[in-house]
């Protein structure tokens, strides 16, 4: 083999970016650590643009998105074939450039995210590969990031699809390493394969609580705690704010978020008079939200932002006399985890006000305001709490600890826990 050829490759298979997803920016994170953990090549194996567009996501603007460092190569693979059947196809290339990249001789650790389909497009370039009697050297890691649960199995259990919540569990089992996003997480898969077991006389509950391991989410600290605070009022000037001058929620606009929660709470708050409603991010839900927002009492104090890039994020945060994501169950969606909400308590500022929604609890700890999940009134009277009624030395204190507790989250603490389990072999730089 030449000298120039990668000795040690992590595969990462995800929705990667621009797809605004908190999983978009973990694998980012992954990818930059392993780069300094002795992998010196790094594939992230996601979907072509097109593609991503097509199935409706919420994409930043493509100009926006940070280059990665040296050594992470982001693949796109061409569909295969010219039939008429686009999922197939899109999965075909994936499928395929994996099986490339575990037959080329070089140690493996490949790491989906999201089960359906990335760990299932993982498990069969594993099976093709092998098959093929190349020379295979190869560690899965499936990560279970809560839709896969949430969406996936709760539908196939609710609607009696044996086969469909087999397939899911089967092929996340059938990995080296299984690990879920949260506890709360862990406890869905448990909570999902019992019922399934319950019905049909399978293993699976028994087998997920032994091999599921929790793996929070990967956050670049260094993001939100290394901000350059002299650019602070010239950022936040550019759209018209100032700093410890606004309310923000910053992150997908979708039912499951709880934006039009915010909006009649803010309308009802004392707060409203002294400071703005900022509404960041895109999503489905966006147009009818800003009518709600425009039909309100205060339609002159919510202003709306659909392109925010990432470095714009970090000031935002870090600029906000409150951050609030008042997150709600929905047949679709659950907080799994919460990525935003730490990445506020690294950046600073004024409270998290959120609810104990999914996964919630553990990204926060003791650090956030807590409300009822769809109650405007307890959103209005946490916004004047934080707002009109804590001191600045208050203020100034809790976001301290806050930050503390979040640096648990830290990409690199994430990357070393992870893989201490996974490959022992990788030290700390």
């Amino acid at each position: 083999m030449p000298l120039s050829s990668p000795t040690r490759r992590l595969v990462i298979v995800v929705r990667a970016d621009p797809v605004i997803c908190g999983h978009s920016g973990e694998a980012r994170n992954l990818a930059e650590v392993a780069i300094t953990r002795g992998f010196d090549d790094v594939r992230i194996v996601t979907w072509p643009i097109p593609t991503l567009q097509a199935a409706g996501l919420p994409l930043k603007p493509l100009d926006a998105v940070l280059p990665y460092s040296d050594g992470i190569t982001v693949e796109r693979p061409d569909p295969v074939g010219d039939y008429k059947v686009p999922d197939a196809r899109f999965y075909g290339g994936i499928v395929g450039r994996l099986v490339e990249l575990f037959t080329d001789g070089v140690p493996t650790v490949a790491m989906s995210l999201y089960l359906t389909p990335h760990a299932t497009a993982v498990a069969d370039a594993v099976a093709v590969a092998r098959a093929s009697g190349l020379p295979t050297d190869v560690t899965t890691i499936a990560e279970a990031v809560g839709s896969d649960i949430t969406n996936v199995v709760r539908t196939s259990v609710e609607e009696q699809l044996f086969g469909a919540a087999a397939q899911v569990f089967t092929t996340y089992l059938g990995q080296d390493h299984c690990v879920a996003v949260s506890q709360f997480t862990k406890d869905l898969i448990v909570e999902s394969a019992e019922a399934i077991d319950a019905r049909h006389g399978t293993a699976f509950a028994a087998m997920c609580r032994a091999r599921v391991d929790i793996s929070y989410p990967a956050i670049d600290s260094r993001q939100f705690t290394d901000l350059d605070r002299s650019r602070l009022d010239a950022v936040l000037a550019r759209r018209g704010l100032r700093d410890d001058g606004y309310v923000l929620f910053l992150s997908r606009v979708t039912k499951a978020k709880g934006v039009d929660d915010l909006i009649d709470g803010y309308a009802a708050s004392h707060a409203r008079e002294r400071v703005p409603l900022v509404i960041a991010g895109t999503g489905p839900e966006a147009p009818a939200l800003r009518a709600r927002a425009a039909a309100s009492s205060c339609a002159d104090r919510i202003v709306f932002f659909d392109d925010v890039d990432d470095d714009e994020k970090t000031f935002l945060m870090a600029g906000s006399t409150a951050y609030v994501l008042a997150s709600k169950p929905r047949p679709e969606f659950v907080e799994t985890f919460g990525i935003a909400l730490v990445e506020k308590m690294l950046a600073g500022g004024g409270p998290v006000i959120t609810t104990a929604t999914g996964g919630i609890p553990e990204a926060v700890g003791d650090h956030a305001l807590i409300v009822p999940v769809a109650d405007p009134m307890s959103i209005a009277q946490a916004l004047d709490d934080a707002i009109m009624r804590t001191s600045p030395a208050e203020r100034a204190q809790r976001a301290a600890a806050a930050r503390e507790f979040a640096m648990q989250f830290d990409r690199i603490n994430v990357f070393d826990r992870l893989f201490a389990r996974v490959d022992p072999t990788t030290a700390a730089a």
